[in-house]
């Protein structure tokens, strides 16, 4: 119910009375979930991002003993990588619609046992055939089962606790990229490969439980048609242009370019598809809001900036300073810790300083300590360096979470799908952005150094890390034209003594 339907001369009884009378269905009530079981929920659908993001990255440091189990090349197996985020990428959008159509309980609790099964199978692959195949199997059903979980989230609680919920939905894409190298390796040394796996299976078997017990089975009460051409055009699109950055994050050559430009071309095909039919497969309508926009674009820009460090962090350390896997896998520990220190202190600094001033600033300070990065060399000191590295995880966690959170400040329940969906799907093409942006940043510090023939070996990183924090600059642009009190009602701050909880900032409709 929106609040041009509300009456002003109605007593708050006769509101409350009138909003339980139209709401669409019991499952859109926000609060109709207790507090623990939506506690518990939360921690479910948490824990499940973890493991997705997780085994998106943890095969990175494993891939050399796993190819000689495989009977194949590491170079061969990275397709496992690719294949698994390439899944997740094709079938995040149409999450939304199968969760509207078919129950957000049935198909959770089909996609927990499916990743867990294709875990279990992985571990098992005595090809690169198996492998590739069980990987895109687990892909698929990680697409369904974060997305959806995020859904029911997002749904069921109310307003006045979404930010809380949305801030611990966002910490698993903080910590897995950073602690995923340094596992896979530990599990392969001390155990073996098959274990990266295996882990799955009792920690599904929970997962699968539990979401019988704690998640409800929302559906939509009109179920719209499949939207088969934009789906065509969506995943198509998304598959050349995630392959074809994939592509260039290793090797530059016109393959890779000429599939990030099919890519480009079909996305705007499809995005030209959505705005023009009745029931298309994503809804754009939520980029009509100011928070969602900024989040999402500008956002996006920064979010590729700061992403890159995990990226090229263990390259610099390796690469350039020489140190050990073992070494280069502590030092992004300490980037872990700043993910983790700065997650208790997160919501205070929102509410005593407002989105739009914290997005502005500790984006700036982000970008500065991506560029800091840049000022090491042979003769930095160890506690420099982990000065720096804990200055980028705080700023690196600080700006993921307002990031994250302020983009569904101003989304109405009945738009939760469609913008969860949007949100899950440019997240995931985002991250594979910034590597592959990394990737050609440094390419490039290679090919000015080279030409300018400077003999340092960290130059080449020196700039690959400037020309990132400037994107990470590039970003706030759009933060920058936010108004002042943007989302302030999200976090419960009313400056000014004005309560602007029935007030969204974030839209763009004239405010009285």
């Amino acid at each position: 119910m929106t609040e041009a339907g509300v009456s002003t001369g109605m007593g708050n009884n006769e509101v409350q009375s009138k909003d339980r009378e139209q709401q669409p269905s019991p499952p859109h009530i926000p609060g109709s979930m207790s507090a623990t079981r939506l506690r518990l929920l939360t921690t479910l659908v948490t824990g499940s991002l973890f493991m997705e993001v997780l085994d998106g990255n943890i095969i990175t440091t494993a891939l050399p003993e796993m190819a000689k189990s495989l009977g194949t090349s590491p170079v061969e197996l990275n397709v496992g990588v690719s294949a698994y985020l390439l899944s997740l990428g094709i079938f995040i959008p149409v999450s939304g619609w199968i969760a509207d159509r078919l129950g957000a309980r049935s198909i959770y609790t089909l996609a927990i046992a499916l990743f867990t099964l294709t875990s279990a199978l992985c571990a098992t692959a005595d090809s690169l055939t198996a492998f590739i195949l069980m990987r895109i199997l687990q892909g698929a059903s990680g697409a369904m089962m974060v997305p959806i979980g995020r859904l029911v989230i997002l749904r069921q609680t109310p307003k006045d606790r979404l930010m809380t919920a949305m801030s611990n939905l966002v910490w698993p894409a903080l910590i897995a990229p950073v602690i995923a190298p340094p596992l896979g390796g530990f599990i392969t040394t001390h155990f073996s490969w098959h274990w990266i796996f295996l882990i799955n299976l009792p920690l599904g078997m929970i997962a699968f439980v539990a979401a019988i017990i704690l998640v409800p089975n929302l559906k939509e009460d009109q179920s719209r048609a499949f939207d088969w051409r934009g789906f065509f055009y969506c995943s198509l699109g998304t598959f050349a242009l995630l392959s074809g950055l994939e592509r260039l994050a290793t090797e530059i050559d016109p393959t890779g370019a000429g599939f990030v430009l099919a890519g480009l071309v079909l996305v705007t095909v499809a995005l030209r598809h959505f705005r023009r039919t009745a029931s298309p497969m994503l809804d754009l309508s939520s980029f009509r809001i100011a928070t969602f926009r900024a989040a999402m674009i500008g956002g996006s820009v920064t979010r590729m900036g700061i992403g890159s460090v995990p990226f090229l962090l263990p390259l610099l350390f390796q690469m350039g300073l020489g140190y050990s896997a073992f070494q280069s896998g502590i030092l992004l520990l300490i980037v872990f810790a700043g993910n983790l220190a700065m997650k208790i202190v997160t919501t205070p600094i929102l509410r005593r300083f407002g989105y739009r001033r914290v997005l502005l600033i500790n984006g700036a300070l982000a970008a500065f300590s991506v560029a800091a990065v840049a000022g090491i060399t042979t003769d930095t000191s160890f506690e420099s360096i982990a000065f720096i590295l804990l200055a980028n995880g705080i700023t690196r966690s600080m700006q993921f979470t307002a990031l994250g959170t302020v983009a569904f400040a101003d989304i109405e329940k009945s738009q939760m799908s469609d913008a969860n969906s949007l949100f899950n799907t440019i997240s995931q093409v985002t991250m594979a952005a910034g590597i592959t942006l990394g990737a050609l940043a440094l390419r490039l510090g290679e090919g000015l150094t080279a030409r300018m023939q400077v003999s340092d070996a960290l130059a080449a990183y020196h700039v690959a890390f400037l020309l990132m924090a400037l994107l990470t600059l590039v970003g706030l642009v759009d933060c920058w034209r936010l108004p002042a009190n943007a989302a302030d009602h999200f976090v419960s701050r009313t400056g000014n003594g004005r309560d602007h909880s029935q007030h969204p900032q974030g839209s763009d409709t004239p405010r009285s």
